[in-house]
């Protein structure tokens, strides 16, 4: 049995804790394949492989946010722990409140989000449309934004209160994504957005 198998049925039967950092302890010791980006969501331990699509959208709404905001706002793929039961996630693009300092772990805390982006990837869309985009309400991230290269259409989701977004509008790439009433404050243009 390897070292990961022991703890991992140590943790199973009651002998650790089983916490976000020890999945993510585990999670550095595992052979991750290159090109794969991890998270925790509701403890499981999710990968999905980061293509070229992927990475276009990402690049041209940091490419956009960075007519506002300085690059020590911006982060991509850097974990955060959101509420509910083992949410550590990597979110695509978020966007860190002016002033937000990291933890004495390095660590940003979810209370300093004021924007998050979530590109879809097939294997983990249930995610970003369900149990993400819940963790974010309950963290009142005031601002989530998910964009699909499947279906060629973002959706916008603003106004958390209760655990809930009471905000939404979705519309096809091409239409831009007027932010300026919101804490981001700015317009995003979606008309070059790639599909898949």
């Amino acid at each position: 049995m390897t070292v990961l198998a022991e703890r991992i049925e140590m943790a199973h039967d009651g002998g650790d804790e089983l916490t976000l950092d020890t999945l993510f302890e585990w999670l550095e010791e595992m052979p991750i394949p290159e090109g794969y980006r991890t998270e925790i969501v509701g403890g499981n331990i999710c990968m999905a492989p980061q293509r070229g699509t992927h990475w276009q959208i990402i690049f041209a709404i940091l490419d956009q946010l960075r007519t506002k905001y300085p690059r020590t706002r911006l982060l991509s793929d850097v974990r955060i722990d959101y509420p509910g039961h083992l949410n550590g996630f990597a979110t695509d693009v978020t966007l860190i409140a002016d002033g937000a300092k990291e933890d004495v772990n390095g660590r940003w805390h979810h209370k300093d989000v004021e924007f998050v982006v979530e590109v879809i990837s097939k294997g983990t869309a249930v995610n970003d449309y369900g149990a993400k985009k819940t963790a974010y309400a309950e963290a009142e991230v005031p601002v989530y934004l998910i964009v699909d290269p499947y279906k060629g259409e973002w959706c916008l989701h603003t106004l958390p209160r209760d655990g809930e977004y009471h905000g939404y509008v979705s519309f096809p790439f091409g239409d831009e994504v007027d932010l300026t009433g919101t804490v981001v404050g700015l317009v995003l243009k979606t008309d070059e957005f790639p599909r898949d």
